[in-house]
């Protein structure tokens, strides 16, 4: 490896190769901003956690407000966000402080999708997050 690794055009290929250039010691030819850019988003895992949320929130809402279409399988659908959250709890608990804004920032989006899914108007919904962070991380809670 005597070449750089163009960051923009194959990103794996540039990972490797800094890799290989820290393992070497060559620190004088990292790529160092785009080292910096990355370790930082390795660091940022809120929009992951806000998604999850996203999920988990409509589906919840979906189970409350469509009792009719409730199934075995749903509670799988709906556990499965739980268990993403608490993955991403487990291995970076520096985000456990990020768990209301995340929920406060996923819940329009969560309003959305349930909307979109079950033809009910945004409006049937609240206009807050109806779930508490306990009820929310609760693997038995079904409103």
């Amino acid at each position: 490896m005597n070449h750089p690794i163009d960051y923009e055009n194959d990103f794996s290929a540039w990972a490797l190769y800094n890799a290989q250039l820290l393992r070497e010691g060559k620190f004088a030819e990292l790529d160092v901003e785009h080292l910096i850019e990355e370790l930082e988003d390795m660091g940022n895992n809120r929009p992951e956690l806000a998604n999850c949320f996203i999920i988990l929130i409509a589906h919840l809402l979906k189970w409350e407000y469509q009792p009719d279409n409730r199934s075995s399988s749903w509670q799988g659908s709906i556990n499965e966000p739980r268990v993403r959250i608490s993955r991403l709890l487990r291995n970076k608990p520096s985000l456990k402080p990020s768990l209301l804004n995340a929920i406060v920032d996923a819940y329009s989006d969560a309003v959305e999708l349930a909307s979109d899914d079950t033809g009910l108007a945004k409006s049937t919904f609240p206009t807050t997050c109806p779930y508490s962070l306990e009820q929310l991380l609760e693997k038995r809670f079904f409103p």
